[in-house]
Order: C-alpha cells, then structure tokens, then sequence
C-alpha cells in the first residue's frame, strides 16, 4: 500500500518503513535473484553461454520478430555487446536474423526450433521456481509483489514492460 493509499475501512493508511526492514527488502531482492537464475545459470554455463543469451532469447521469444533496436533498448546494453552475444547466437543456431521487408537496414530476429527449445528449458526452470513461491505465498502476496516490482520501474522501463504485458512489441 502506498502512503495516503486508502487503508481497510476507508481511512487513510501511511505505510512508514524502517531503515531496517528496506536493508531486508534489499537483501531479499539479491538473495531472490540468485535463485532466479542459478538453475539457468547452470544450463548456460555448460554451453559457454551467459546471462546475457539468456535475455536475449527471452525477449526474442516474447516478441518474435523484433528488430536489433527495440532489443537494444529493451535489454539496455551496448550495441557492441548485443552484436557480439546475437553473433554468437546466430553461429550456433538459435536465432535467425532477416533483414526487413520495409526498411532494408533492419534486422528482424527470430529464434530457431533448437534455440526455442532452449528458451523453453530456461524458462520452465524459472517457471518452476517463481509458480513454487507464488504458491506458497497466495494471491495476494503475488499482486502485492507485482506492484511493488512496477512501482520500482523508471517510468520508460515501465512503459515497456506495460507493452510486453498487453502481448505488443
């Protein structure tokens, strides 16, 4: 709930935080994400692949056909980092880049059958996991999570992700 958020009852709530329980916040959110991707983290380490595959292929998989552009701005690294982790996926297999119909200077990726497969094994992995803890904590606690998680974006990380969620881009 955030401050000035209706409260139960109709008054109003403050929600006042420690310096403490954000240090366990902060904790929390590290120790979570070791989890969330130590089980890809071993698949990829056997292929001589990093984190850096993984997103990559998560969001070529999400948005078929997106342009090496909207993924450099979706991942947020370098042109030069994303040309050497595509390269690599591209020699090996997993995606395919075509050039675009309409604006030749494009490059339009796709992920292959072996690199969809991959995709999936990486993600039924996290799936595993995050369905395991949604589980556990109930339907409120994953709402709960959800919001804190978009309240946390910069406004432009947010409206991407908002593009993602309604199945665009």
């Amino acid at each position: 709930m955030s401050q000035g958020a209706p409260g139960p009852g109709g008054g109003e709530s403050l929600l006042f935080l420690t310096d403490e329980q954000l240090r366990k916040g902060i904790e929390a959110m590290f120790f979570a994400y070791r989890g969330f991707t130590a089980d890809p983290d071993r698949i990829l380490e056997d292929l001589d692949y990093g984190r850096a595959h993984h997103r990559a292929m998560h969001f070529i998989h999400r948005s078929p056909g997106t342009t090496v552009n909207n993924l450099l701005s979706i991942l947020g690294v370098t042109k030069q980092s994303l040309n050497r982790v595509l390269r690599t996926l591209i020699e090996d297999g997993l995606v395919e880049s075509r050039i675009g119909r309409v604006d030749k200077r494009e490059r339009h990726l796709y992920l292959t059958p072996k690199g969809t497969e991959l995709e999936r094994t990486l993600s039924d992995a996290q799936r595993a996991r995050m369905r395991a803890a949604y589980r556990s904590a109930g339907p409120a606690a994953v709402q709960g999570f959800r919001q804190v998680l978009e309240a946390m974006m910069d406004p432009e990380l947010r409206r991407q992700y908002q593009t993602l969620k309604e199945g665009g881009a």
